[in-house]
């Protein structure tokens, strides 16, 4: 009988009487298995959380997906470093099971105002209409000065000098009109005065603001009518602080021509106000009735005219009531203009003053 040996078998273990259930992979970190067949074939359990972090099954799609989602994060790495940041956010965003979050395209900043305050066009164009060029007549002849307009109905600050002894004003505002005014009251000690329009309203009033928070080197701004030249813009800084200016009380025939300036040299509008600074005499003799005030000192240009205009900040509010200037003379007599050397009467100084000179004087 011949012993016949059973053939090797070429799989080993034996195959099972059945084709065992593969899972199907979906996304990364996703395994579905399918349910049914296989006699009653239960899955593994799942494989433990950490898993996930181990190498990905060599098949040829989930080969070409994590390829693919590699190179994804490495673009979106390289692409956020290039752009100054948020690669980890970005990362995270993408290897999480959340949808990402779409970042905003509005980027924050500061605001223009649209009516540029904080520039000297913008200041001029706001406070402009607040300053008025001054006409005063008298028996002594005509001078020219500036004024600022604090209340609608057409109360107007100026200096003393400016209307001192005048028997007429004019005023002309920055649209063209002009009125007739009559003084309200005077402070010759301080060179401040009031005055009122007729028939006026409906006019736009500056904004007073605070010249004890005046730092020197601040920007400003002079507007004024410098030989009659109305609404001259000019800007400069704050020179000084405190500085100590003598200035005559009143020019020749002041006072409706009672004569108590009289023996003082007639002021020449042309050559600037008269003032007294550390000893010297500037622009002419300031005579023998004098008043000293503690003045803030600009280098914006100040002409003959700019008297009673105002010194604004770059707020657009009054800081100051400009009130003397130096002039020097050229060799023929003829001013030759500013040299920087501006002086301003501040601001709360006539916030003190105005309610006693609405009543007729001054403090």
């Amino acid at each position: 009988m011949t012993d016949h040996t059973q053939p090797q078998q070429p799989y080993y273990p034996p195959r099972p009487p059945y084709e065992p259930t593969r899972p199907i992979t979906t996304e990364p970190g996703t395994t579905v298995w399918p349910s049914g067949s296989g006699g009653g074939f239960t899955p593994p359990p799942a494989e433990p959380a950490y898993a996930a972090a181990g190498p990905v099954p060599a098949g040829p799609v989930s080969r070409r997906r994590a390829k693919r989602g590699v190179g994804l994060m490495a673009a979106v790495a390289i692409a956020a470093a290039a752009i100054g940041g948020g690669t980890a956010t970005l990362v995270q965003q993408l290897t999480s099971d959340a949808p990402a979050t779409t970042a905003s395209s509005v980027v924050s900043g500061t605001n223009v105002s649209a009516s540029s305050t904080g520039t000297v066009a913008g200041v001029a164009a706001a406070v402009s209409p607040s300053i008025v060029e001054i006409s005063a007549s008298s028996t002594s002849g005509e001078s020219t000065g500036s004024g600022v307009i604090i209340t609608g109905d057409g109360e107007i600050v100026t200096n003393n000098h400016v209307i001192s002894g005048a028997s007429e004003i004019t005023v002309r505002t920055s649209d063209g009109k002009t009125y007739r005014a009559d003084v309200v009251g005077k402070d010759p000690d301080k060179d401040l005065a009031l005055i009122k329009l007729q028939n006026a309203s409906g006019l736009k009033a500056a904004t007073l603001g605070d010249s004890s928070k005046v730092r020197v080197g601040d920007e400003v701004v002079a507007i004024g009518s410098p030989e009659g030249l109305t609404g001259t813009v000019t800007s400069g800084i704050v020179s000084a602080l405190d500085r100590d200016v003598t200035v005559a009380k009143d020019t020749e025939g002041s006072d409706s021509g009672q004569g108590q300036g009289q023996g003082q040299q007639q002021w020449d509008p042309r050559q600037g106000w008269p003032f007294e600074f550390g000893g010297q005499q500037f622009n002419g003799d300031t005579g023998s009735s004098k008043t000293t005030y503690k003045a803030l000192q600009t280098d914006a240009s100040l002409n003959p005219g700019n008297s009673g205009g105002a010194l604004i900040n770059m707020n657009g509010e009054i800081i100051g009531i400009n009130s003397a200037m130096y002039s020097p003379s050229s060799s023929s007599g003829s001013t030759a203009g500013s040299v920087g050397l501006g002086f301003a009467i501040p601001v709360n100084t006539l916030k003190a003053d105005l309610d006693a000179l609405r009543s007729g004087g001054g403090s």
